[in-house]
């Protein structure tokens, strides 16, 4: 009987990973998205329940525990989170995969120290994990905006990182090696400390590509405890940490190469770079930024044959997406043609601004990409920037800029540019933004829902 548990076992498995990887390839498209979701989480559904039955099994009322408890949690924080605030709530639920991983390592370590091929790879699984889950939880706490979301540097950074990194990872191949569990608990703890000094010097410009780096690490640590378990009463549950793992490790890997291709730097620079620690100094910026009103801005708009609408993390901080839904229709009936421009890292996470705009009303046929829209700028009559900064600087085409060579949106190219901002200040990255300056330029400031609010009043009024 047992044998024949274990084949369907393997079965249901079989077909939850098939189910995984149609689910990730629906998510690649916002039309199919939902449908890749749902599919991947009946595949965890089918995996944890077919799990149960695995033999060996033991302590079936903890387990339940957890599972009702996590679940029940997890439902309840997905129905009430706020659409602006998903970047969090990813960190989050991602930092909780690293945990997991981490302490499933910890269990194995605990119990397989003497079996030196088991350890070696809970060692890894738990340095990966537990890094994941110390940098998700900065990473959650920056955007929350609990924490300064500026680079945090202090002297000296790289070697005291490398010093811990080092030392706790001293203390796990010492653990192996004496096999001596005294030695598991500062292990854990250096790895902790580090993930927390790894993401302290990365600033909020750079958190889509951290959380998907984060991401790839969960993926990866489960990977790494499924191959210490294959051996182990639930090898099978192990074929399936490895393969899911390796799915999600594998996807969060090309995602982060794609997001930090976006920013045109290298992963290594996201992570130790510090980008924007330090402001731009030295460069005298050319003209003055000139304001304009609301009313003036709505006639601008309402005699354009086109308006590009650029959006950026300041539209989403504001919830101003339903008013930028108004303000396009009432241009649309004026007979306008409006688009939306998107950057890759206009958000704090990939698609980010697209479910935004989208669960306002507005359809994904108007959302272009960078690649899409870039050619368009130039004969367009005017863009409305919201709320966005360095992914619309010109400052990226200057030599010398710490934004050289970033792929921007072209929106100084267009002949009128009117920019939503709260203030004067800089972006993310500390740089001035060349595009205020400019003649063809002119700044709404405030309130991105309140200015956009304006500008809805004013278009019914002429």
């Amino acid at each position: 009987m047992t044998a024949g548990v274990g084949t369907v076992i393997d079965a249901v498995y079989v077909v939850a990973v098939l189910a995984f990887i149609l689910g990730l390839k629906a998510m690649s498209s916002p039309e199919t998205a939902r449908r890749g979701i749902a599919y991947a989480g009946a595949a965890m559904l089918a995996a944890v329940v077919a799990t149960f039955f695995s033999p060996g099994l033991s302590n079936f009322a903890l387990i339940a525990l957890g599972v009702i408890v996590g679940g029940g949690i997890g439902w309840y924080w997905a129905r009430v989170v706020k659409m602006t605030a998903m970047p969090q709530m990813v960190a989050v639920f991602n930092g909780m995969g690293g945990g997991a991983a981490a302490a499933i390592a910890g269990v194995v370590l605990l119990s397989s120290l003497s079996n030196p091929a088991d350890a070696g790879l809970s060692v890894a699984g738990a340095v990966i994990g537990s890094i994941s889950i110390a940098g998700s939880v900065v990473a959650f706490l920056k955007l929350q905006g609990w924490m300064r979301q500026r680079p945090i540097v202090y002297p000296a950074r790289q070697p005291i990182n490398l010093t811990v990194l080092g030392v706790g990872v001293a203390f796990g191949v010492y653990a192996v090696v004496r096999v001596d569990t005294l030695f598991l608990l500062p292990f854990f703890v250096l790895l902790l400390v580090y993930g927390v000094l790894l993401t302290l010097p990365i600033g909020g410009a750079d958190m889509p590509v951290v959380i998907s780096l984060f991401n790839a690490l969960t993926g990866i640590a489960v990977a790494l405890d499924g191959f210490a378990l294959v051996n182990g009463p639930l090898g099978d549950a192990g074929y399936a940490m490895v393969i899911a793992g390796v799915l999600v490790g594998a996807a969060g890997s090309l995602l982060t190469i794609l997001m930090a291709r976006a920013m045109n730097r290298s992963i290594g620079n996201v992570v130790f770079g510090a980008f924007g620690a330090v402001e731009e100094t030295g460069v005298t910026m050319q003209g003055s930024m000139k304001p304009i009103e609301p009313d003036d801005a709505a006639v601008l708009m309402a005699y354009a044959n086109q308006v590009i609408i650029a959006p950026g993390y300041g539209m989403a901080v504001a919830q101003a997406q339903q008013k930028v839904k108004e303000l396009a229709d009432l241009l649309e009936a004026k007979g306008v043609a409006v688009k939306f421009a998107i950057h890759p890292v206009a958000g704090r996470m990939p698609g980010h601004m697209n479910v935004l705009l989208a669960e306002a009303g507005i359809s994904y046929d108007k959302l272009f990409d960078r690649d899409e829209i870039n050619p368009e700028f130039a004969t367009t009559d005017v863009v409305l920037v919201i709320g966005a900064n360095d992914v619309v600087n010109p400052a990226a085409r200057r030599v010398g800029s710490p934004l050289q060579g970033m792929p921007i949106l072209d929106v100084d190219q267009a002949k009128n540019v009117l920019v939503i901002k709260r203030g004067q200040g800089k972006g993310f990255a500390g740089i001035e933004n060349d595009l205020f300056y400019k003649e063809n330029c002119r700044m709404l400031y405030g309130d991105a829902q309140q200015v956009v609010g304006k500008l809805v009043q004013a278009l019914k009024r002429s």
